[in-house]
């Protein structure tokens, strides 16, 4: 893990350089990459194809403050995963309703992306699997802490929590979650996601859906 600044030129790249520093599951049975959507799909995708792995999507929403809906006060996983900032949340004097509301909103989100990626097709079995958890960044790291309980809960054997790029401070909150963390990138210096990146565009669905199509190869994924 490097703690210098590097910016990559899209998603792409970033996925190949992330691949290179996940080398040691590439070609090993029952690896499963899972991009949170969705602008860790895209990263995933070149994970997956460089480790020989399978790739599917893992869906996370950011509880946007209130006032700030960019600033995180927590994260909910698909299976019903929650993690809050407690420490934020009290110090902007944030209600009981105030995160109902947030997690109202998002899992309503939640439900809407998982039709829209999957349609009738059924989430990837995880039981007794490795499974790698890709995004295209990390900021405060609760979006890849709901994940990573997300698919503990549904059987997952090893949980390994990987991204191009994020602050050194977070690597320790991220060990206690998963089996292995891989950041290829740490700066000092972060402060967004997107620094990291010459191209940062929204992804949008339907890049995530095609990006899926040709990414599944494995008997297991629908």
């Amino acid at each position: 893990m490097s703690r210098s600044v590097r910016t990559f030129r899209d998603r792409r790249e970033a996925g190949e350089v992330l691949a290179r520093d996940l080398a040691a599951y590439r070609d090993q049975p029952g690896v499963l990459v899972l991009g949170l959507a969705r602008g860790g799909v895209p990263v995933a995708r070149e994970v997956a194809a460089a480790l020989h792995a399978p790739v599917d999507v893992c869906l996370v929403r950011k509880l946007g403050v209130p006032q700030w809906p960019e600033l995180a006060m927590g994260a909910v996983g698909a299976g019903g995963a929650v993690v809050l900032n407690d420490d934020l949340i009290r110090g902007l004097d944030l209600t009981d309703g105030d995160v109902r509301a947030a997690l109202e909103r998002e899992t309503v989100e939640l439900r809407r992306r998982e039709l829209a990626y999957r349609g009738s097709r059924a989430p990837a079995a995880l039981t007794a699997r490795t499974v790698l958890l890709v995004d295209d960044g990390i900021a405060t790291g609760a979006s890849m802490v709901a994940a990573a309980r997300t698919v503990r809960a549904a059987g997952a054997a090893r949980v390994v929590l990987a991204a191009p790029t994020a602050p050194p401070t977070v690597s320790a909150m991220l060990r206690r979650e998963a089996d292995d963390v891989v950041l290829s990138t740490a700066p000092a210096d972060f402060s967004a996601v997107g620094q990291a990146y010459a191209d940062f565009h929204q992804v949008g669905d339907d890049e995530v859906r095609d990006l899926l199509t040709t990414g599944r190869d494995d008997p297991e994924i629908g």
